[in-house]
C-alpha cells in the first residue's frame, strides 16, 4: 500500500537520472556483446571462407586423394591452403576421423599438443564445426569442415583448418567493442539530454495522479470508516484512538512498514460489515441474545465481502476478517489459534478491546484504566497473543493519557501524522482533516 513514487523533485530528479544510468550502462554492456559477437562472428567466417576456397581446388582429383593414403601432390596442395589461408595448420582426417596427414609448420609445439587434444565433434554433410581456443593470451578459431565427393556425393573425410588471431585482429576485436559501448552509451546520454524535459514532466504527471488516487483511497476509508462508527456509537472517535494505539503498539513491536500501512486500514474499516447488522441488534443497550449475537458475528466476514473487490484493501481484510478470533482459538469466524492469527489482527484484538472497555457507550459507562488493564492481563494466553500484551502493558498508560484527553481536533492530527509517515500525505491534508 505503501506509495513508492517520488516526493519531491529533488528524489524525482535522482530516480530519472539513476535509471538513465541503468539503462546507459545496460545498453553499453549489450553493445558490447553484441560488438564482441559480431567481430568473432567475421573470424569464424573468415577462417571458414579461407578452408571452403581451399577445398574447391580438391573438388576432383583432392578428393580421390583423401580417399585414400594421401600421395605427395595431395600435401603440396595442402600445404598451399595452409600458406595461401594464413592458416597455423591443416589437418585431413579419414571418414572414421583418423588423422592421415597434418601440417604444423612454424606453430610452436604447445599450441599444436593443445588442438589436437580438443574434443572433436564431426559435423555432417553441409554442416561446419567451429570452435575457440584460448592458450596462454593467444585466440585461436579452429574449423572442421567435411569433404563430399562431388561425383557421388559420399563423405570421404574432413578437413580441419586451425587459425591465429594475430595482434592486429585483437586489436580490431576490442577496437570494436569499445566503439560499439561508447556508441550506445553516447546515445542514451544524448537522448536523455533532449527527452529529459518530456520524461521529468510525464513522470511529475504520473506522481501528481497517483498521489490524488492514493488521497481519494484514503479519503473513501476515512468517510467509510468514520459512517460506521457514527452509526454505532454517535462518534467517529473510536477509530481514530484504536488507529493510534495499533500503529503505536505495531511501532514498539517493530513490525514492517508496509503491515503497518494494512493496520491502518484495517484499523479504520474494522467494523465496516456493521452497515448490514439491523439496528435492533447493533443498537440494542442491554446484552443480546444468543441468536442476536450470531447475527452480531457475521459482520467480520460481511466487511471482507464489502472490502473485496478492491484490491487496495486487501491487505486490510486480514485485520477486518480476523480480529474478533482468540489466542485460543475460541474466537470467531474461523477459530484460528495462536500464531495462525494474522499478526495485524492479533494487536488490533488488544486496543480494539482496551478502547471499547475504556469507552463511553449510549449503553454503557467508561472502564478506568487500571479496571480495562486488569482485563487486558487476565485474557492474556486466552483472548489475546501474550507477548503483544507485555508489548502494550509497556506503551498503554501514555497511550490512554494522550489519547483519553484528546479533542477530536487532536485525534484527526494525530490521524493525519499516522498518514504522512505510512503514506507520505501531508499532515494539513484534506485526507486527514
Amino acid at each position: 500500500m505503501n506509495d513508492s513514487l517520488p516526493k519531491t523533485a529533488r528524489q524525482l530528479h535522482w530516480m530519472l537520472a539513476r535509471r538513465m544510468s541503468l539503462a546507459a550502462f545496460a545498453i553499453g554492456l549489450l553493445a558490447g556483446l553484441a560488438a564482441y559477437w559480431l567481430q568473432a562472428q567475421r573470424a569464424e567466417n573468415a577462417v571458414i571462407e579461407r578452408i571452403a576456397d581451399g577445398l574447391r581446388h580438391f573438388e576432383s582429383p583432392a578428393m580421390q586423394l583423401l580417399a585414400r593414403d594421401a600421395v605427395s601432390r595431395g600435401h603440396d596442395a595442402l600445404d598451399a591452403l595452409r600458406n595461401r589461408g594464413q592458416l597455423i595448420g591443416v589437418r585431413v582426417f579419414n571418414p572414421s576421423g583418423m588423422v592421415f596427414y597434418e601440417n604444423w609448420t612454424g606453430t610452436p609445439s604447445t599450441i599444436v599438443e593443445t588442438i589436437r587434444q580438443q574434443k572433436t565433434e564431426w559435423p555432417a554433410a553441409g554442416k561446419t564445426q567451429r570452435s575457440w581456443i584460448e592458450l596462454k593470451g593467444e585466440r585461436l578459431i579452429r574449423v572442421i569442415l567435411p569433404v563430399v565427393s562431388s561425383s557421388n556425393g559420399i563423405l570421404v573425410g574432413y578437413l580441419e583448418g586451425t587459425n591465429l588471431l594475430d595482434d592486429a585482429a585483437l586489436r580490431t576485436q576490442k577496437e570494436q567493442v569499445l566503439s560499439g559501448v561508447l556508441a550506445a552509451v553516447l546515445s542514451v546520454v544524448t537522448t536523455t539530454f533532449l527527452l529529459y524535459p518530456l520524461l521529468l514532466a510525464m513522470l511529475k504527471r504520473s506522481n501528481g495522479l497517483s498521489r490524488r488516487l492514493l488521497d481519494a483511497n484514503l479519503s473513501l476509508i476515512k468517510s467509510l470508516g468514520n459512517a460506521v462508527a457514527k452509526r454505532d456509537s454517535d462518534t467517529d472517535a473510536h477509530n481514530y484512538r484504536v488507529t493510534y494505539y495499533a500503529v503505536s503498539l505495531a511501532e514498539a513491536m517493530r513490525m514492517p512498514d508496509k503491515a503497518i500501512s494494512e493496520l491502518v486500514v484495517g484499523a479504520f474499516l474494522h467494523d465496516v460489515g456493521k452497515i448490514g447488522i439491523p439496528d435492533s441488534i447493533l443498537l440494542k443497550p442491554g446484552k443480546l441474545t444468543a441468536d442476536e449475537f450470531e447475527v452480531m458475528k457475521t459482520h467480520s466476514l460481511l466487511g471482507v465481502e464489502i472490502v473485496a473487490d478492491n484490491p487496495w484493501l486487501q491487505g486490510a481484510a486480514l485485520t477486518i476478517r480476523h480480529h474478533h478470533e482468540r489466542y485460543d482459538g475460541t474466537g470467531y469466524p474461523d477459530r484460528l489459534r495462536g500464531e495462525a492469527i494474522p499478526y495485524t489482527a492479533r494487536i488490533f484484538a488488544i486496543v480494539d478491546v482496551f478502547d471499547a472497555l475504556t469507552s463511553e457507550r449510549p449503553y454503557k459507562k467508561p472502564m478506568t484504566f487500571a479496571d480495562a488493564m486488569t482485563i487486558v492481563t487476565r485474557d492474556s494466553g486466552g483472548h489475546f497473543d501474550p507477548n503483544v500484551v507485555l508489548a502494550f502493558i509497556e506503551i498503554a498508560p501514555s497511550l490512554y493519557s494522550i489519547a483519553s484527553h484528546a479533542s477530536d481536533g487532536e485525534l484527526r492530527l494525530a490521524m493525519a501524522e499516522v498518514l504522512s509517515r505510512y503514506f507520505k500525505t501531508e499532515v494539513g491534508s484534506e485526507v486527514a482533516s
